[in-house]
């Protein structure tokens, strides 16, 4: 009987527990905006503990958390050091996620299990891998023992803002810095690269005017139209410009809200709109972002009497390979094929995560955890979240016997 097996068959034995783990998980909102995630990751400590693994509780000061528009974030470590000298592998699975929506037909923290998938808002990304991590390293510790190196657990609560007050925060404040990690991600491939994102707010300025005298006012409204038209003329540029990473295509651009105008009959002062714009991995960020800001200003002076205030919200650089990642790519893609009896692809991701923080800090790292072959099946982000209680017991494995390869 190998070690693998051995593994396997820990899992198994204990996959009801890890299944009521991540019920727990789901049980406990973490909806970002408004971003009051220290209670999760209170709860998350209380049920490792009963594991035996000690949660370092740290918590992003109050004032940061506020100024950064949400309302708390803690951040917690579990180090598990298992002698002298080998590697530190950190596991970093993420506890924010956006609000349910409508249109559910399972409560969103329910966690409740229908036809072999569990549903609830973060089921897939990330909750599941705060199970799939955990029990990877328990399991790993009761069967494979290892006799050096250490892992880490990193369960942070700033992925939807970018991830500065989660990984970033963490690594900034130097207490942590593993050699290779694992973020969290989907079971049927390793992804070694993600695209970037720029998010901007554009707030356009007019007149006010009585809608029976519109000519004494400026139409910030049709401004705004104007400024669009021009963004999405460069959205269809954008198919042109293509990445050489498998699973990336083309940049592209999404304009995902806007708000403006006071009444019917008044003819808007001011229109507020944001805008997303993913950047391949081949693209550099300053000029991505320069040449957005000359087509809005560009457009704008075509309109008189309007003006225009760009702000920057986020700036999430892509993640690029890292040389140091392939002990993880080929641990991965070896014991993902054999458990889920297909090959697993390395290849990139239109998403963008906070991964990017531990490659900038010269970390290598893949994304790799439970979850379908695409986003669109996960319907993270939608109504019905959901992850295949399959995938969870698999990827587990998969950890579990990537971590023991690494460890050993």
């Amino acid at each position: 009987m190998t070690d693998y097996t051995k593994l396997d068959a820990w899992i198994d034995a204990h996959f009801d527990e890890e299944v009521r783990f991540l019920q727990d998980l789901v049980r406990v909102p973490t909806d970002t905006p408004p971003g009051n995630n220290a209670p999760h990751a209170e709860r998350t400590a209380e049920l490792i503990q009963a594991f035996g693994f000690e949660a370092e509780k740290h918590a992003v000061p109050a004032q940061e958390v506020k100024d950064y528009g949400l309302e708390s974030i803690t951040n917690l470590i579990v180090r598990r050091k298992y002698g002298n000298g080998g590697r530190t592998v950190a596991l970093n699975a993420h506890g924010d996620v956006v609000p349910p929506g409508e249109g559910w037909t399972h409560d969103p923290y329910g966690g409740e299990i229908d036809g072999g998938s569990l549903y609830g808002r973060a089921a897939a990304v990330s909750k599941s891998d705060f199970a799939s991590f955990t029990f990877a390293v328990r399991a790993l510790e009761a069967v494979a023992k290892p006799a050096k190196g250490s892992v880490e657990l990193h369960f942070t609560y700033d992925e939807e803002f970018g991830g500065i007050l989660g990984p970033g925060w963490l690594l900034a404040q130097g207490l942590t810095k593993p050699d290779l990690m694992i973020a969290a991600g989907f079971s049927y491939e390793v992804v070694t690269a993600h695209n970037g994102c720029l998010q901007m707010e554009v707030t356009v300025r007019g007149k006010m005017a009585h809608a029976a005298i519109p000519t004494t006012g400026v139409d910030a409204l049709q401004g705004a139209v104007h400024i669009l038209n021009a963004l999405y003329a460069q959205n269809t540029l954008y198919q042109q410009v293509t990445s050489k990473v498998e699973g990336i295509t083309h940049p592209y651009l999404n304009v995902g809200r806007i708000e403006g105008g006071t009444n019917t009959n008044v003819v808007p002062g001011k229109v507020v709109f944001k805008l997303d714009r993913r950047m391949i991995p081949e693209e550099n960020p300053v000029e991505v972002e320069a040449t957005i800001r000359k087509v809005i200003a560009d457009a704008a002076a075509q309109m008189p009497g309007i003006t225009v205030d760009i702000k920057r919200m986020l700036l999430a650089n892509s993640m690029k390979p890292l040389a140091g990642n392939k002990p993880l790519v080929d641990a991965i893609q070896k014991h993902g094929q054999e458990l889920f009896g297909e090959p697993i692809k390395a290849m990139g991701t239109p998403l963008y995560t906070d991964v990017r923080l531990y490659g900038e800090a010269g970390i290598p790292g893949v994304i790799y955890g439970a979850g379908p072959r695409t986003v669109l099946e996960s319907h993270a982000k939608r109504n019905d979240e959901r992850v295949v209680l399959e995938d969870l017991r698999r990827a587990t494995k998969v950890v579990a016997r990537t971590l023991s390869d690494l460890l050993s």
